[in-house]
């Protein structure tokens, strides 16, 4: 048994009018495990179980799946453990060196999917029969105490998709269920499969990701899923956990970079760079991005930086990570001056 250690913390990393939303997860490398006392070496059997649960949110279920491949690429763990405390009920948890597992992963060719995920909105309606219908929220409704048995297993079944989410390092939310939702929104919508009218409601959410789904549990009926994002729809029946795995593979075939390429060098300009602070926080902003190896400023023209960038999956990584972070891309560039150019790309900074 393992268990994802503290909740993951959520950072706006900036908002363009248009831009998409996305959130930084903080806690990737890091994993709350059993420590078991008949392993003949506790303490690193709970390192490699907090290693695997690791590889899972940052490369993929292929590779967590597979621990001899694990073995191969990291045959000791500890190695790569900064940070190490006793948990409670016989758990340990343990703190990873993210940078120096990404690299082992990249040098063997292994996807990494960064610290930037978009968010995911979860609309699901229940129906638990005899006409017992309801939406699942962010929160508890505001039942009275008779009602703890409804709270409960609301409770239970949220925290069944947050668990999986969280397993999986995918930033997720519900619904606030709030005046303005729910004058947009109810039950009927969402089980009728009117989707247009959930997505105009999930708008204000600013999630890219939006999963809708439909659960009978007092029957042999399959649990219904609409699952839409980059402009596609899929859909999917199942129970909670195996459809939040399917979203985390989606989104990580979208934004993971592979290992075995080399970088490729984009020109980039940012306009609206009005000051100083806003200067420091776009630098920072690349700095952070999974997708760039490094980056040189070319020139400076008023409000607008230019750069050279080598990035990971060359310019349509790049322009990708960009939008999810919240630039808003306005124009191609000629790349003028450039030997080496995949693609020229200029963005907008709105702080």
């Amino acid at each position: 048994m393992t268990r994802i250690a503290g909740v993951f913390a959520v950072l706006v990393l900036s908002g363009a009018t248009g831009g998409a939303f996305a959130i930084e997860v903080s806690a990737l490398y890091t994993a709350e495990v059993r420590l078991d006392p008949e392993e003949p070496d506790p303490r690193e059997a709970a390192y490699e179980t907090a290693l695997t649960d690791v590889l899972l949110r940052v490369s993929g279920l292929a590779l967590s799946s597979d621990p001899d491949r694990i073995t191969a690429m990291f045959p000791s763990p500890a190695a790569y453990v900064v940070q190490f405390r006793p948990g409670p009920d016989d758990t340990l948890w343990v703190s990873f060196d993210g940078e120096a597992i990404e690299e082992t992963l990249r040098r063997n060719g292994q996807a990494v999917w960064g610290r930037e995920r978009p968010l995911t909105l979860v609309w699901l309606a229940v129906d638990w029969g005899q006409g017992d219908r309801e939406i699942v929220g962010a929160d508890d409704p505001g039942y009275g105490i008779e009602d703890a048995f409804t709270i409960e297993r609301n409770r239970l079944l949220r925290q069944r998709v947050r668990d999986a989410a969280e397993r999986r390092g995918l930033p997720l939310v519900f619904p606030l269920l709030d005046t303005e939702d729910l004058t947009r929104v109810s039950f009927s919508d969402i089980w009728g499969g009117f989707d247009e009218q959930v997505l105009a409601a999930a708008a204000r959410y600013q999630a890219d990701s939006v999963l809708v789904g439909r659960i009978r549990p007092a029957t042999g009926q399959r649990n219904r899923w609409r699952y839409f994002f980059a402009g596609e729809e899929r859909s999917w029946t199942g129970e909670p956990e195996l459809v939040v795995n399917l979203i985390a593979d989606r989104l990580l075939t979208e934004f993971a970079i592979g290992g075995a390429a080399a970088p490729v060098t984009v020109a980039l300009r940012v306009a609206g760079v009005t000051s100083v602070d806003v200067y420091g926080r776009v630098q920072r902003l690349l700095s952070d991005m999974n997708v760039v190896e490094r980056f040189t400023i070319t020139a400076v023209e008023g409000d607008r930086i230019s750069y050279r960038v080598d990035a990971h999956g060359g310019a349509e990584r790049l322009s990708r990570a960009l939008r999810l972070a919240g630039l808003l891309e306005v124009e191609r560039l000629d790349g003028a001056g450039f030997e080496t150019i995949d693609r020229s790309l200029e963005f907008f900074f709105s702080p």
